[in-house]
């Protein structure tokens, strides 16, 4: 059976390249088609897709490309529909921003799509910039209108051509209902557990507060450095991204910025933290609750989206109501490291393995492909 591999780019490394990554371990053989890759902005993680056998569109090509395919996004059916995947007789798009799906492929043939969400821009979720506070945001505004209104008919006319979804967590899988109407399977994506838990590390020391990953607007960043300072609380932030410049001036040299640093260093941190804090809204899944928990890490986290299914609440962490500093800085004040168990947090992590994604897509797939 001839399969592919189908992911919306590989610019940078994140909750969605870690999916991509085991569906190659799973299907070596399977070439990986996507629309760009910045090796650059890849960093150290390139290397984990050394031995693949990348296709890249024509858009790879052109200078800046990964900046971009965010204003051009009009293209994006032009540029699928160049890929002939006819030949294959299984096709698994890992997609979330560029409407990674609906294949055109020879009868008989099969796709499945794993969602990570659909575009969030589409359908009113945050994105990773503000755009509302530059000074051009009218136009950007109205040019999103016009080209979103036209992107939003292409997601849902693809979205009929998938076979199967699969969601990765239950809140996406109620966003494939909404606005798909289809249904769904969740598959929880893969966290490296089992080599977080069994790692050697010595915890980093020091009296602190931890976040990180993807510096965008959407991960609210801002408000958590705005409650760590108000709370007089000791923050390191690990991660980097087009928000970086904007965070450190808001943390005005108060806030540790760890960088793109090694998996070991991140494992040492998050042992040493007291706690990890996330405040994303509607956030997909958020995979890094899980690597702290496997770490020993509780976390405190906005009560919304995925958070709610990988955090026991009481028992791995604790939530807060509101997307305000007033509503995270008390809780940071009153938190309590000590009320949390160690072995119920990696004991929680576990359900979340990548040796369990692997094995669920495999029996997925088995019992969709005859």
């Amino acid at each position: 059976m001839k399969i592919a591999l189908v992911h919306d780019y590989l610019i940078d490394y994140g909750g969605a390249e870690q999916v991509l990554l085991s569906l190659h371990k799973i299907y070596p053989k399977a070439p990986i088609y996507t629309l760009i890759v910045d090796k650059k902005g890849m960093g150290k993680f390139w290397k984990k897709f050394a031995k693949a056998k990348i296709i890249t569109s024509f858009f790879d090509d052109l200078p800046c490309a990964s900046k971009l395919i965010s204003p051009l996004r009009f293209l994006i059916p032009v540029i699928w529909k160049i890929f002939a995947l006819e030949e294959y007789d299984l096709i698994i798009t890992s997609a979330s921003w560029a409407v990674t799906k609906g294949f055109d492929k020879k009868r008989g043939a099969k796709e499945i799509c794993y969602l990570h969400t659909p575009p969030r821009y589409l359908y009113g979720y945050d994105t990773s910039r503000k755009w509302k506070e530059k000074w051009f945001a009218k136009l950007v505004e109205f040019y999103a209108l016009i080209v979103n209104h036209f992107m939003r008919l292409y997601d849902f006319k693809m979205a009929q051509k998938v076979d199967y979804f699969i969601a990765n967590s239950k809140n996406v899988g109620k966003r494939i209902e909404k606005f798909y109407r289809r249904d769904y399977q969740v598959i929880y994506p893969p966290v490296e557990v089992e080599e977080i838990i069994n790692s050697q590390v010595q915890p980093q020391k020091g009296d602190y507060f931890l976040t990180g990953g993807r510096f965008v607007a959407s991960k609210n960043f801002d408000l958590i450095i705005k409650a760590c300072l108000k709370a007089g609380v000791n923050l390191k932030i690990f991660g980097s991204g087009i928000e970086e410049e904007n965070l450190k001036k808001l943390a005005k040299g108060k806030v540790e910025f760890l960088g793109r640093i090694s998996e070991d260093k991140l494992i040492a941190s998050y042992k040493g933290a007291k706690a990890f804090i996330l405040a994303q809204k509607d956030e997909d899944f958020g995979m890094t609750s899980v690597e702290a928990q496997a770490a020993g890490c509780p976390v405190i986290a906005y009560r919304g989206g995925g958070y709610l299914e990988s955090i026991i609440e009481g028992k791995t962490g604790i939530f807060f109501d509101e997307l305000k500093v007033d509503s995270l800085t008390p809780t940071l004040k009153e938190f309590n490291q000590n009320e949390f168990n160690k072995n119920d947090l990696i004991e929680n992590a576990k359900r979340f393995s990548k040796e369990r994604f692997m094995r669920e897509i495999k029996s997925f797939v088995n019992s969709k492909i005859k």
